[in-house]
C-alpha cells in the first residue's frame, strides 16, 4: 500500500488515495500511527471519491477511533489530491465532503507543491446540544468549572464539526502535566463522545499560545479545529481584538479569522514529509 506522510504545523498524519481499496482502516490507522512500530502520526487519512463535492475526507486517530474533521489534516488532504491528479491539479477552491459537512479549502502554490491552504471550517456550534454535553440547566457552557484530580479548570465549550473544551490558564502552558490531565478531561463523563482539550495562554490581544489533547490521539503538535476552538472562545470572551488571532501550538502558528458570526476561517502550512510503503 502506498503512504505519503504530512504535515500541517507538526499535526502530522498518513495519507493513502483509497478510491479503490477496503480495509479495515481502524486497525490499520492504529499500526501505521504507532511511533515505535509504524510509520508515526497522529491519525490515518484517506481521500475518496464523492458524488456531491471534489473529494470525500476520512480521518481516523491514532488509536483508530473515526474523527469527524481535522483542519490541518484536510489542508494536506487537498495537497495530497491535487499532486497525485486524485482531483484535477490547480482545482481552487477544493470542496470536500466530511462528516462534519462540506468545506472548502483554498490552496497556495509554490513551483509544483502546496505549501498554504486555507479552510472555510464552518459555523462554531455552541448549543449543549450540538457538542455534546451532559448538561440539562444550561444552554451554553462558559467559564464552568470541573476538577481533575486536584486541578480545576474553567471549561468553555464548543464544537468545530468535533468537540472542544477550552480553559485559560494563568500558569504556563508549558508547566501543566497535559500528559496526566488531558485523558482525564478527554473522558470525562460530562463529555458522552469524549473531548479535545486546549490549555490557553494569552500573550496579547492578537496571540494565544496553546496546547492540546486530542481525542483519539494524545498530545498534538498542532490541532486545526482546536485552534479554531480556542479563536472562537478567545473573542467571545474578549480575550483577543480584532478578527484575526495567531494561535502557537509547539508545532507552529496556526492563523484563524473570525468575525463573532459566520464561518471561522484557518490558515497555516501544508508540508510532505516523504512517501513509502506499507507491507500489510
Amino acid at each position: 500500500m502506498e503512504f505519503t506522510k504530512m504535515h500541517g504545523a507538526g499535526n502530522d498524519y498518513v495519507y493513502v488515495d483509497a478510491r479503490a481499496m477496503d480495509e479495515d482502516w481502524p486497525a490499520l490507522s492504529a499500526a501505521m500511527s504507532e511511533r515505535h512500530t509504524g510509520i508515526g502520526a497522529d491519525g490515518l487519512i484517506l481521500a475518496l471519491e464523492s458524488d456531491r463535492a471534489d473529494l470525500r475526507m476520512r480521518m481516523f486517530n491514532a488509536d483508530g477511533s473515526e474523527g469527524e474533521m481535522c483542519g490541518n489534516g484536510i489542508r494536506c488532504l487537498v495537497a495530497f489530491a491535487l499532486t497525485r491528479g486524485i482531483i484535477p491539479k490547480y482545482t481552487s477552491p477544493v470542496l470536500v465532503e466530511t462528516l462534519a459537512g462540506d468545506l472548502e479549502v483554498t490552496p497556495t502554490w509554490h513551483g509544483d507543491q502546496v505549501v498554504w491552504a486555507k479552510v472555510g471550517m464552518g459555523e462554531p456550534r455552541l448549543a449543549v446540544e450540538d457538542i455534546p454535553i451532559a448538561l440539562d440547566d444550561r444552554a451554553m457552557v462558559m467559564d464552568y468549572p470541573i476538577t481533575i484530580d486536584g486541578v480545576t479548570f474553567e471549561i468553555n465549550a464548543v464544537s468545530m464539526g468535533n468537540p472542544h473544551a477550552v480553559a485559560f490558564v494563568d500558569q504556563p502552558v508549558d508547566d501543566i502535566p497535559l500528559e496526566r490531565l488531558g485523558p482525564l478531561v478527554e473522558h470525562h463523563p460530562l463529555f458522552p463522545k469524549r473531548v479535545n482539550f486546549e490549555i490557553v495562554n494569552v500573550i496579547d490581544k492578537g496571540h494565544v499560545k496553546v496546547r492540546v489533547w486530542e481525542r483519539g490521539s494524545g498530545e498534538t503538535m498542532a490541532c486545526g479545529t482546536g485552534a479554531c476552538a480556542v479563536g472562537v472562545i478567545s473573542r467571545l470572551k474578549r480575550r483577543v481584538k480584532g478578527d484575526d488571532v495567531t494561535v502557537s501550538l509547539p508545532g507552529g502558528d496556526l492563523i484563524v479569522r473570525w468575525s463573532g458570526e459566520g464561518e471561522v476561517i484557518l490558515e497555516g502550512p501544508v508540508v510532505e514529509v516523504f512517501t513509502g510503503h506499507w507491507k500489510s
